[in-house]
């Protein structure tokens, strides 16, 4: 096709707020330690792809996490239950090949972790050998909370996740918002602190109410990152294609969209497809040449094969 390979990604400019600073360190667990007690943002996006990679290198964010919500926004799934450990780590290494800076988290699938810890620390394992990520991340509390440890004590840093989880959004009503009342954000609280004492690295803490927030960051030692849940949390995070406006669906009340890349990308086509239509692509200066001397040798030998079949055809 009409692509070229490339020594390395990264090689353009970078944009405003972020780009590729020579003096750029990677994202470590223990820098994510520091920005927390330095009161740093941190800031986390999803990525799915290799060009989705190289481009939130490139704009200098600190994790990024290949979302089980690649279910619906890649791979045209309802929701996120049907995506597989195989297409995910599929994801995670494209995702992987395009990162330098940034800490790669694998979201661990619905049905990957749930049944034992050794089906979880087994399927952590082919995120961290197969994939390349440094870490994964795991929906909920309880029996979760559980998984997360054997995990960590297996050698894998674990990333929790708590209030809506997409996971069993129908045992919670649908995607709704959780801790609404006093008695369900303590229950909310309580898995996050169990997610926290299971060795979790950090927390994903999504829909929540702000208050809820208020009261759990007292509580955690480590970062939360929030989607959904105030501005309080240690960090935030949005989906790739909902922040760019990729996605169609309807967002969420939390999503800001920075961009009408859909949009764009309906244009261009639809703009390519007319030119086609029109003939007026390609134009001369898409086309290549032969010398005039190479050119007549290859239109004298072009009239002789025709003139030669037209002579077959009549016989």
């Amino acid at each position: 096709m009409s692509t070229r390979p490339t020594d390395k990604h990264g090689g353009h400019a970078g944009v405003a707020g972020g780009g590729q600073d020579p003096a750029r360190r990677p994202i470590t667990i223990t820098r994510l330690q520091e920005k927390k007690a330095l009161g740093e943002p941190i800031v986390m996006i999803t990525a799915y792809d290799y060009p989705s990679a190289t481009v939130v290198d490139e704009a200098g964010v600190d994790l990024v996490l290949v979302g089980d919500s690649a279910a619906m926004v890649v791979l045209g799934y309802p929701n996120t239950t049907p995506v597989s450990m195989d297409e995910m780590v599929i994801l995670a290494s494209a995702v992987r090949r395009g990162l330098k800076h940034p800490l790669l988290i694998g979201d661990m699938p619905f049905g990957s972790y749930e049944a034992s810890n050794e089906q979880a620390i087994k399927n952590a394992q082919r995120f961290v050998k197969e994939a390349g990520c440094d870490a994964v991340k795991l929906e909920r509390g309880g029996a979760s909370a559980e998984r997360a440890r054997a995990i960590v004590e297996s050698g894998i840093p674990v990333m929790g996740h708590i209030g809506l989880t997409p996971q069993n959004a129908v045992q919670l009503g649908g995607y709704r918002a959780q801790g609404r009342t006093a008695a369900a954000a303590k229950a909310v609280i309580e898995e996050a602190l169990e997610l926290q004492a299971a060795g979790c690295f950090a927390i994903v803490l999504e829909c929540v109410p702000s208050e809820l927030a208020d009261a759990l960051m007292p509580l955690l030692g480590v970062p939360a990152i929030g989607i959904g849940a105030g501005p309080q949390t240690d960090g935030q995070v949005l989906v790739y294609h909902d922040l760019l406006g990729i996605w169609d669906g309807r967002p969420a009340k939390f999503v800001r969209q920075y961009a009408d890349v859909r949009h764009q990308m309906v244009n261009g086509v639809t703009a390519f497809a007319k030119d086609v239509r029109s003939r007026a692509y390609p134009a001369p200066e898409h086309e290549y040449e032969m010398s005039p001397d190479e050119a007549s040798q290859l239109a004298e030998w072009a009239r002789d094969h025709v003139a030669s079949l037209h002579e077959f055809l009549a016989d």
